[in-house]
């Protein structure tokens, strides 16, 4: 009996220690689910506060008889993407399907990922990459107003915005995020310079073209006139809001705060894209006007930030200072050369977040390197020849093709149905007015109708 009873102690005494391994393996496990957690809901809620960056940045850089409508449809296009989003969008974008689209997990229950293959290796609950997806997408948005700033119909941010959603920012997200078919031949797109930039950018751009220039806005031999915004300040406000959310847009995307403090690095690279688009932007302006554009700057900075989204975690420090650079650059030289062809783009949507979304994405077949983007992946410069750069040329072009046809194709029914713009006269009393039936700013605005009354009694 004692014998027994001895062998069954020896037996626990060599079991508690693997007991207490198994734990202790399980509750780091725990541990290190609830801080990537953590860290990808933190960056949602920065990605989502990029909303009230636009509010400011959109309503600063137009009229002041536009400001409160310009704020007020960022509340509202939010809302209708973040239902939009949760009823099929969610699904189209990450739910298992083709190479082409996802065909299942529409309206998730936020905990069961059983139809979403795509993040299943992820330690972090279906509600929290919902959220952070959705911010995603409600940004890709907010980017496509800017192109209908001051002249569309507050309906059609109803219809295109459920539209948008549901039938063409999900797509290229499943083809790159998704396990679709850019994502099989190897294009990296990190946080979105195409998936979330470029798809917004060329919605906008097929709006401008289709609402044609603001009254105003190009005097009968061509030449433009310019529109300035009532309130820079609130454009700067704007601008560094964004700046400090895109940290959680970027570094957000690592979706792990506990893999040696990388998001910390791809931290750097993003700040480190921005200043110099900034600075490069408004030297360029100084040298090209003979005065420093204020506005100019401020655009340079999301050019930078918007071109660096694609490669922020596959480029060293020094790629990233020059990829900021020229994207400002490039920026500063397309809104002066659109605005010349007679582009009315209001916030210049199309160069800032498209054009600059393109040079960052295929800046990656250019810096990529092989320790950050893998030995298949790497850069020209970094030996990798042309091979990445065509992928990446190869999902610019697709998302560019597929986004402009589609736009085109849902505005046009819109236009043909609803209409897309305001009427002359709506459009001279301000869409605060005509749309809403107040003003952002009533004293100032009562002020000024009262002194144009005033003036033409006496004229």
């Amino acid at each position: 009996m004692w014998k027994k009873v001895a062998v069954s102690v020896a037996a626990l005494a060599l079991l508690v220690p693997s007991l207490a391994f198994a734990a202790d393996e399980a509750t780091a496990a725990q541990l290190q689910s609830a801080v990537n957690s953590l860290w990808v809901m933190l960056g949602a809620i920065l990605v989502i506060f990029m909303q009230a960056g636009f509010a400011l940045l959109e309503a600063g850089s137009t009229r002041m008889k536009n400001a409160g409508h310009v704020a007020g449809k960022t509340v509202l296009t939010f809302g209708i993407a973040s239902v939009a989003f949760w009823a099929v969008g969610f699904g189209l974008a990450f739910g298992n399907g083709s190479g082409f689209i996802g065909t299942s997990g529409f309206f998730t229950d936020g905990l069961s990922r059983t139809a979403f293959d795509s993040f299943s290796s992820l330690d972090i609950p279906t509600s929290i990459f919902f959220l952070f997806q959705l911010a995603f997408a409600g940004v890709s948005l907010a980017i496509v107003w800017g192109g209908f700033a001051e002249r569309a119909k507050l309906i059609v941010y109803f219809i295109f915005g459920v539209l948008y959603t549901i039938l063409i920012y999900p797509f290229a997200a499943h083809w790159v995020w998704g396990g679709g078919w850019l994502a099989k031949i190897g294009m990296l797109d990190f946080a979105g310079s195409t998936v979330v930039h470029l798809q917004g950018a060329t919605a906008a751009f097929i709006g401008t073209l289709l609402l044609k220039p603001r009254i105003g806005k190009f005097n009968k031999d061509g030449s433009p006139n310019a529109i300035p915004g009532h309130n820079q300040v609130l454009t700067v406000l704007g601008v560094i809001i964004l700046w400090i959310c895109w940290f959680g847009f970027n570094a957000g995307s690592t979706v792990s705060a506990m893999n040696d403090g990388f998001f910390g690095y791809v931290a750097l690279t993003t700040n480190l894209a921005a200043a110099a688009g900034a600075v490069a932007t408004l030297v360029v302006s100084w040298m090209y006007f003979g005065k420093a554009d204020i506005s100019f700057m401020l655009n340079g900075v999301l050019a930078a930030l918007v071109a660096i989204t694609a490669a922020c975690a596959y480029v060293t420090p020094w790629a990233a200072v020059v990829i900021g650079a020229i994207a400002g650059i490039f920026t500063f030289f397309t809104s002066v050369g659109f605005e010349k062809l007679g582009l009315d783009d209001p916030i210049y949507a199309f160069s800032v977040h498209g054009l600059a979304g393109v040079w960052g994405t295929l800046s990656i077949g250019l810096f990529a390197t092989k320790g950050l983007a893998g030995d298949d992946k790497a850069g020209l410069f970094y030996g990798g020849g042309l091979h990445q750069l065509g992928v990446q040329a190869l999902g610019v072009a697709g998302t560019f093709v597929f986004v402009a046809v589609v736009s085109f194709v849902l505005l046009t029914i819109i236009k043909k149905t609803v209409g897309l713009r305001v009427t002359e006269e709506e459009e001279l009393i301000g869409l605060d007015l005509s749309e809403h039936g107040t003003y952002g700013y009533p004293e100032q605005m009562r002020r000024i109708t009262e002194a144009s009354k005033d003036h033409t009694v006496h004229a």
